[in-house]
């Protein structure tokens, strides 16, 4: 059965079209997705060139506090910690003109080397007598930072040997005697404490690759290859550096809180796999909650959910995590706390592949501003007790959960679009995001583990790959040692240096008294950073 559907006017006469209503249908289905389509590929398109072009932050900005009118305008400038300032007058005061260049600022225990300027001796003479000048006074100028590059030194040690002069004149058997020689930390190489922790602290802290360390003593007139280099790395961390990690491991998988993550990481041979495939750094550490805090990485070859369960198979408690459904396959003794900064992240996203005209008033910025909520009042609780934040959280945290569950319950988005992966995500994770309610200890987010792991990434910017699993391996320890340390307010160098000197000459092996005075809280203040 054919249908008169619609007459197209023509110049001077009406001509009338008729096709079928299922043909109709068709067109206007298929219309209907090319739409859809346009505006997907218009998303995407806008959000590459935010990511190329725009800001990568992801803080709202002041306006949008302002135009919030889902909540109580008091509560967003609220701070239940601060208490109302009184109001005292004062009265009208100048101030002095502070110069341009703050010298106050030039750290106090350096050393100080004193230029003096004299006068020339043929100027040493008093313009009105002819008489000789004299010193009368001394007159500061300015002081200078000085800056010295990294130098070399051949450190050579030499033992004494001691005879009894006695022995020798009665021609008997004369009794020899050696003074004790510290051991080297790598075996029958050149290699000081100080130049592997040099190395180690400019590749994994400065994110300065082997091959550039190379040409730099090589400009200096050091012939020291990257192959030497690496070997002391491995060497070293595998000897002295591994016993204190497994240490730490077992001290970390004690706690009842951490946080954990991952990040792809290339290494070029590998058995069975191409050097293009990808494998993976994992990283796990202690949550806010305890005093020693402790950054562990761990190469693998892949993602599975195998590798993060044999690591923690001896955890027990509640892990901060992403969304990752390979964390959600780990023992029952694990509790999973999903990471509202993930949920905040999709809505931002949402948000930056709308048109500036349409993000306003757009359901992501909803979305948004409901996580802004969240996380502000997380910052007034900041100062709380474990216990006392439980209490907030339930008191004022619970009811915006709840509204903002009941407002995503109402939302339906159109199918592969920014918004609808966001929903798609915070209702999947709900019972993983909402766990943070129910202790103190637990964080919003998983923002803890993500700051942790932004040194790694930001070093594989710069060397790109592990040339073998060995080697990843070692740089996981390293990346371990030297985080850690930074958690614990030390100098990497001068922590590594410490270990490096004192574990050759230590029985170290299975020896946790020896092994726990080279833990991160217990060496000197000497390794401390100084600020």
């Amino acid at each position: 059965m054919q249908i008169l559907w619609y007459d197209s006017v023509m110049k001077n006469d009406i001509e009338t079209v008729t096709i079928p209503k299922t043909e109709y249908d068709n067109f206007r289905t298929h219309i209907a997705a090319l739409n859809a389509k346009v505006e997907w590929l218009m998303e995407q398109f806008r959000l590459s060139q935010h990511r190329r072009f725009g800001t990568s932050s992801e803080k709202s900005t002041q306006n949008e506090f302002e135009q919030l009118n889902l909540f109580n305008e008091a509560e967003i400038a609220s701070d239940i910690l601060v208490p109302e300032s009184e109001l005292v007058e004062i009265e009208q005061h100048f101030r002095k003109r502070k110069n341009m260049v703050n010298q106050s600022k030039l750290p106090n225990n350096l050393p100080i080397e004193v230029i003096e300027h004299d006068l020339p001796e043929e100027e040493q003479i008093c313009p009105e007598c002819g008489g000789d000048l004299h010193v009368i006074g001394k007159e500061t100028l300015r002081r200078e930072l000085k800056l010295i590059p990294a130098k070399a030194v051949i450190i050579e040690h030499v033992r004494n040997v001691y005879g009894c002069r006695d022995c020798e004149k009665d021609e008997c058997g004369v009794p020899i005697r050696k003074a004790a020689v510290s051991n080297s930390v790598v075996k029958g190489g050149f290699a000081s404490a100080e130049a592997i922790a040099h190395i180690a602290t400019q590749k994994f802290v400065m994110a300065v690759p082997l091959y550039r360390q190379e040409q730099d003593w090589n400009r200096q007139g050091i012939n020291l290859s990257r192959q030497t280099m690496s070997n002391w790395l491995i060497k070293a961390t595998f000897d002295w550096l591994e016993p204190v990690y497994d240490v730490l491991k077992e001290m970390l998988c004690s706690c009842k809180v951490l946080h954990a993550d991952e990040t792809t990481l290339q290494v070029l041979h590998e058995s069975n796999k191409s050097a293009e495939s990808k494998s993976y750094m994992w990283l796990y550490r202690t949550s806010g909650d305890t005093g020693n805090s402790i950054v562990l990485y761990e190469y693998q070859p892949d993602r599975k959910a195998e590798h993060p369960k044999a690591f923690l198979k001896s955890f027990s408690g509640y892990l901060h995590v992403d969304g990752y459904e390979g964390y959600h396959d780990l023992s029952d003794n694990i509790k999973i706390v999903g990471c509202f900064a993930h949920a905040r992240r999709k809505f931002d996203e949402a948000l930056k592949g709308l048109s500036k005209k349409d993000q306003a008033d757009s359901v992501a910025m909803v979305g948004k501003k409901f996580c802004d909520k969240l996380f502000a009042l997380e910052r007034n609780f900041a100062e709380l007790t474990a216990n006392e934040r439980c209490e907030k959280r339930r008191e004022l945290s619970k009811p915006v959960l709840d509204e903002f569950y009941k407002w995503v319950g109402t939302i339906n988005p159109p199918p592969k679009t920014g918004l609808h992966a966001a929903l798609v995500y915070v209702r999947n994770q709900r019972k993983y995001l909402e766990r943070y309610l129910k202790d103190g200890r637990l964080e919003i987010s998983n923002n803890r583990a993500e700051r942790s792991i932004k040194p790694f990434v930001i070093g594989r910017k710069n060397w790109l790959f592990a040339n073998t699993p060995r080697g990843a391996k070692a740089s996981a320890i390293l990346f371990s040692m030297i985080e850690t340390a930074k958690e614990n307010g030390l100098n990497p160098y001068e922590y590594l240096t410490y270990v490096f000197k004192n574990a050759p000459n230590w029985d170290i092996s299975g020896n946790f008294e020896k092994l726990d005075r080279l833990m991160p809280w217990n060496v000197p203040n000497d390794c401390k950073a100084k600020k």
